[in-house]
């Protein structure tokens, strides 16, 4: 997300962070931004850290998670003076897994297109809350998509444009994660920092967490540690013969070098896979978008965009 972006000095990367990601969905997280960008203190705090450590989201939760509750300046000032060797190491230690399974409705449409039944491999899984795309109910507007699991959490997805959409969710015969550092959704605090993750005010994400928690914990997909280039063949080779292959990841090749990612969309057309990447602008060589709204854009096979969608699965535009 734009939370990340080594290209910015620190300070712009909080004001876009404020303006094309919080703004709308935040107000507190908007305002905390904002403050940041002015804050010589916070700015020289950040400034100790790793580059791909200073980004907005892993701050804010990091302080969340030692405050027990959602900065705003005033704490995170305190917490900077007082604990700041304590909340750099956690910054250092964790990473910004916003597991949010609502992204699983912004690529329904396009696991509805393939050739049934799927094997499905998450790169950048986290605790798996986006392995289980078939499970999830859907509500598009109205229009309705029945999961494969009655007790898993339906999802709301504002629709543009004509998406391809079933009655039933997709068949899926084989699921794996893979990620440098999986998470546990049976371990209480593996639970606690992805809920440190969702922001103020957003109380229904926070509820539909624990929802699809326990789906997840129900349907126990396989979760590799491991790296997206010296694994993804491994793990891949698991999958039935029978099946659609597909890969896909959210919000991930932000933290890849630039010409890992190239070597990446090499491996997976090795694999004869298919390619779904639902990513900031400009992760994806070759794929442009229209405009810098915040929005990600949904690749098919690292050049046909399929959709416009919004980085927790709010709303899709579907192009296609």
């Amino acid at each position: 997300m734009y939370g990340l972006n080594n290209q910015l000095p620190t300070a712009e990367n909080y004001r876009r962070f404020a303006r094309l990601e919080a703004a709308g969905r935040s107000p507190a997280y908007e305002r905390l931004a904002l403050f940041v960008a002015d804050s010589p203190l916070l700015l020289h705090f950040l400034g100790q850290l790793p580059a791909d450590k200073r980004q907005p989201n892993l701050l804010f939760a990091a302080a969340r998670y030692l405050l027990g509750t959602p900065a705003d300046s005033d704490a995170l000032l305190h917490l900077v003076a007082k604990r700041g060797s304590e909340l750099a190491d956690l910054m250092r230690s964790r990473r910004t897994q916003t597991n949010e399974a609502a992204r699983c409705a912004v690529l329904l449409p396009a696991l509805a297109m393939l050739p049934q039944p799927l094997a499905l491999l998450e790169v950048g899984a986290a605790a798996g809350l986006t392995l289980l795309p078939d499970c999830y109910s859907y509500s598009y507007d109205g229009r309705s998509v029945r999961g494969r699991d009655p007790l898993a959490p339906t999802i709301a997805c504002h629709l543009c444009g004509s998406a391809p959409l079933k009655d039933l969710t997709p068949t899926v015969t084989w699921r794996a994660g893979l990620d440098l550092n999986p998470l546990d959704v049976n371990d209480d605090d593996d639970l606690d920092w992805l809920a440190c993750l969702i922001w103020p005010e957003q109380d229904e994400r926070l509820h539909r967490l624990y929802d699809a928690a326990a789906a997840v914990r129900r349907v126990a997909p396989q979760l590799h540690q491991g790296d997206l280039l010296d694994d993804l063949e491994k793990i891949a080779a698991g999958a039935p013969v029978a099946s659609t292959l597909v890969v896909y990841h959210t919000a991930v090749l932000a933290y890849v070098e630039e010409t890992k990612r190239a070597a990446f969309a090499t491996a997976v057309a090795a694999l004869g896979a298919t390619w779904l990447s639902n990513e900031a602008p400009g992760m994806v060589a070759g794929v442009k978008s229209d405009g810098d709204d915040g929005g990600f854009l949904l690749i098919r096979n690292g050049r046909e965009l399929l959709a416009y969608t919004d980085p927790h699965g709010a709303w899709l535009h579907w192009v296609a």
